[in-house]
């Protein structure tokens, strides 16, 4: 699956935001009580075709406007969107500090239409990126508003005519070394992404699980994830142990999608082998 040693040129991991919650929306099971800081993970992949974004973060408008939080957020009450130090948005500023803007990218893969990862998908409007998604994700945004609603998914940050969707279905190679894998449970077309880009500690690249697995333990201990949608928790682990299969098929290291501990920790250790 694995077939371009050298297509990724540089592999750049941002935080786009927080969110306090508990711990049991990341591990069913655990103790209401016990409350975590996650991360908002979003990716910029240089490739040798150009750069790929993965994930987006937070609409800012949904978490300021007052009348917008109500909508959209307060049936998460126990869920607490924290967003960075910014002058025009997370995520351009983020562009900005790279020497990006929007119309730059070559490619944008959106792991899943929940709010904290599809908010930015406004901004591609007018670029006409393409934006890969699961087939079933989009189906689903696109249904049951009030379902898709209740579930988190944001209507308004994705469901614009502008916006240019290549719709994909299953595991597809997305830009050069980028590979979408499917990854369906948390969302009905959730997807990870496997990156070939080897390091100086042996692996041949990371498998960035998004929210197949918000922790290390969900991974380390096969425990299922606590948000989940048409499918039982026990199905969740199919996944994990999916990812798990290709990490030790390609040598490649899994990054859980919200870990608080190991995100930055990454980000902090990532090299690039020339």
């Amino acid at each position: 699956m694995v077939g371009h040693s050298s297509a990724v040129k540089q592999v750049i991991m941002l935080t786009l935001g927080w969110e306090e919650l508990p711990k049991a929306w990341s591990v069913h099971g655990c103790d209401p009580k016990e409350r975590l800081i996650e991360p908002v993970p979003a990716l910029l992949i240089e490739t040798i075709d150009g750069w790929v974004l993965l994930d987006t973060g937070f609409n800012k408008a949904l978490i300021q406007d007052s009348a917008l939080y109500d909508r959209f957020h307060s049936e998460f009450y126990e869920i607490k969107p924290i967003l960075p130090a910014y002058e025009l948005d997370p995520l351009l500023d983020a562009l900005e500090r790279h020497g990006l803007e929007i119309d730059r990218l070559l490619a944008v893969g959106v792991s899943h239409l929940h709010n904290d990862h599809a908010g930015g998908l406004r901004h591609f409007g007018r670029s006409k990126t393409p934006i890969y998604i699961q087939s079933k994700e989009l189906e689903f945004g696109l249904g049951d508003i009030t379902k898709a609603q209740n579930h988190g998914l944001a209507r308004v940050d994705y469901d614009d005519p502008r916006l240019n969707y290549s719709v994909i279905s299953g595991d597809v190679e997305i830009a050069p070394g980028i590979h979408a894998i499917s990854t369906p449970g948390h969302t009905p077309g959730h997807q990870s992404f496997m990156v070939d880009y080897p390091q100086s500690n042996g692996s041949k690249g990371f498998i960035f699980a998004f929210d197949a697995g918000d922790l290390v333990e969900n991974f380390e201990l096969e425990l299922a994830i606590g948000g989940f949608i048409d499918v039982d928790a026990g199905e969740t682990i199919d996944q994990i142990r999916k990812l798990k299969s290709l990490a030790v098929k390609n040598n490649m290291t899994i990054v859980p999608g919200h870990d608080p501990d190991i995100w930055p920790t990454t980000q902090e250790g990532l090299s690039r082998i020339c």
